[in-house]
C-alpha cells in the first residue's frame, strides 16, 4: 500500500472529473480551480453533512450573505489596516511578517521555521472590485475576505426577526476571496475558496462552557468522516500569539503530506466583533434581557473551517493503492455516487433493459451511476477509484428470481439481495 502524495490526488481529480484547473485552455490561473461533475456531487454531500450536523443543534440558524459588503466592514474588521504594509511571506509555512520588523531584528529567514522569504510587497489581502455603471463614478468595494463578517452584520436582524434568546448561533457556508502571495498545494491555499462558519453568541460568563462544547463537537464531527483517526489533532495557539481579545484559540489539524496543517479554527472572539462594528456603524449592540433586565454585550465562540480543505483532506484520508486497483475509501455519505448499476453483459437487451429500469428507480433514493462499458471487472475498478461504496449487477438470475448481486467496495465481497430489499440494504450502509 503506497503512501498518498499530492501529485497522485491532483492526477486523480482531473482524470476522474473531480477538480479541474480554472481557465486551463488559457494556461490556467494560479489559486483557482473548478469542481467537475464528481467533485460537485462530493462537495455538495460534504456541505449537506455539515448543514445537517448544525441543524441537529438547538438555536442554530443558517444565513446566506452576499459576497460584496460595504467597504467600512473591512475597516471595522481590521483587514484594510493590517494588510497595507510591506510584507514578506515564508515559502514553506506561508506565514507573513512585517519587512520592517524583521529588518530591525536583522532576521533574513522565516522566524517560525527558517524557510526562505519572498520579496517584500505592499500586500493587501482583500480583492478589490468596483460597483456602479458610470466610469469615474464607481465605488471601490471588496470581495468578502472572510465569510464570517456577514454573520456579524446580520446578527441583530436574526436576533429580532427570529425572536431569539441567548445563547444562539448563526451559521453560514459562503465564498471568500484573498490575494494570497503564494497559492500552492492544490486546494489547500486558494484565492477563491469556500468557508463554513458558526458564530455562537452567548453571555460573557458562559464562554468557557460553550467554547469547550463547540471545540469537542467539531473534533467529533471530523473524526466521524475519516478513517485514519491518528491523522487529526488539536493544536493550541500559544498565549503570546493570541489576539488581544482572545482567551484561547485551537486549530483542528490534519497531517497532510507536507505536515500538520489547519483544518478548522475554534476561536474565543469575546465581544470584539460586535464592539468594532458598533463603533464603525454608530450602533450599540448591548442586549437587555427582557425578563431579568440584565444588560451585556454578547461574546462569540467561532468555529471556522474550509470546505475546499475538507474536500482535499478527505481525499488524502480515503486514497488507497492496492495490488490491482486504486480505491477511494470515502464515507458512503460523502462519495459522489452511493451506488452504481450494471448489466452483466451490454449485448443482452433483456439485461440492459432490466438494469436501466432498476437504475431509474434507485436514482430517486440515492446518487446512482449507470455503466455498461467494458467488462464487469473494469467497471468495478472504475467505481472503486471514484469511491462508490456499492455496485449492483443485473444478471440472468435477476430475470428469474428478482435478485441482484451487490458488491462492497472495501471488501470486494458480493452478496445476493432481493430487489425489494435493495433500498433497505443501502440505507443501512449509509447509517
Amino acid at each position: 500500500m503506497a503512501d498518498v502524495d499530492l501529485e497522485k490526488i491532483v492526477s486523480l481529480c482531473k482524470r476522474r472529473g473531480f477538480v479541474f484547473p480554472n481557465s486551463e485552455i488559457y494556461g490556467g490561473l494560479q489559486g483557482f480551480y473548478d469542481y467537475g461533475p464528481l467533485g460537485t456531487l462530493m462537495k455538495n454531500n460534504i456541505k449537506n453533512i455539515w448543514r445537517k450536523w448544525m441543524a441537529e443543534h438547538d438555536n442554530v440558524y443558517e444565513i446566506d450573505g452576499d459576497i460584496i459588503t460595504h467597504p467600512r466592514v473591512w475597516e471595522a474588521s481590521g483587514h484594510i489596516q493590517n494588510f497595507k504594509e510591506p510584507l514578506v511571506e515564508c515559502k514553506s509555512c506561508h506565514k507573513r511578517f512585517s519587512m520592517e520588523k524583521l529588518e530591525e531584528q536583522g532576521i533574513h529567514k522565516c522566524p517560525e521555521c527558517e524557510g526562505k522569504l519572498t520579496e517584500p510587497k505592499n500586500f493587501s489581502i482583500l480583492v478589490e472590485a468596483q460597483v456602479g455603471v458610470v466610469e469615474g463614478d464607481k465605488k471601490t468595494v471588496y470581495l468578502r475576505g472572510e465569510a464570517c463578517q456577514t454573520i456579524y452584520l446580520d446578527y441583530e436582524n436574526v436576533l429580532q426577526s427570529m425572536h431569539l434568546k441567548f445563547p444562539f448561533g448563526i451559521c453560514q457556508i459562503g465564498k471568500a476571496f484573498r490575494n494570497e502571495i503564494t497559492s500552492k498545494q492544490f486546494l489547500f491555499r486558494l484565492r477563491e475558496f469556500e468557508q463554513w462558519d458558526l458564530q455562537w453568541f452567548t453571555k460573557p460568563e458562559e464562554m468557557e462552557k460553550w467554547f469547550e462544547y463547540w471545540k469537542e463537537g467539531r473534533m467529533d464531527f471530523y473524526k466521524n468522516l475519516i478513517n485514519k483517526k491518528d491523522k487529526i489533532r488539536f493544536y493550541q495557539h500559544p498565549a503570546d500569539k493570541l489576539a488581544f481579545y482572545a482567551k484561547k484559540a485551537f486549530d483542528i489539524q490534519y497531517e497532510a503530506p507536507w505536515g500538520w496543517s489547519e483544518w478548522e479554527g475554534i476561536h474565543w472572539r469575546s465581544d470584539y466583533d460586535l464592539t468594532q462594528h458598533g463603533k464603525f456603524a454608530g450602533k450599540d449592540f448591548t442586549y437587555t434581557d427582557p425578563e431579568t433586565g440584565e444588560k451585556y454585550l454578547p461574546n462569540i465562540v467561532e468555529t471556522s473551517g474550509g470546505v475546499d480543505r475538507t474536500f482535499l483532506y478527505l481525499l488524502f484520508d480515503a486514497y488507497q493503492e492496492e495490488e490491482n486497483r486504486i480505491v477511494l475509501q470515502l464515507n458512503p455519505r460523502i462519495a459522489p455516487y452511493q451506488l452504481a448499476v450494471f448489466p452483466l453483459l451490454k449485448n443482452k437487451p433483456e439485461l440492459v433493459a432490466k438494469a436501466k429500469e432498476i437504475y431509474a428507480s434507485l436514482r430517486q433514493n440515492f446518487s446512482t451511476a449507470y455503466d455498461e462499458r467494458g467488462n464487469i471487472g473494469k467497471r468495478y475498478y472504475a467505481q472503486d477509484e471514484i469511491g462508490t461504496p456499492w455496485c449492483l449487477t443485473v444478471d440472468f438470475q435477476s430475470l428469474q428470481d428478482g435478485t441482484v448481486t451487490i458488491r462492497d467496495r472495501d471488501s470486494m465481497k458480493q452478496e445476493r439481495v432481493a430487489l425489494d430489499k435493495v433500498i433497505e440494504y443501502i440505507d443501512k450502509g449509509l447509517h
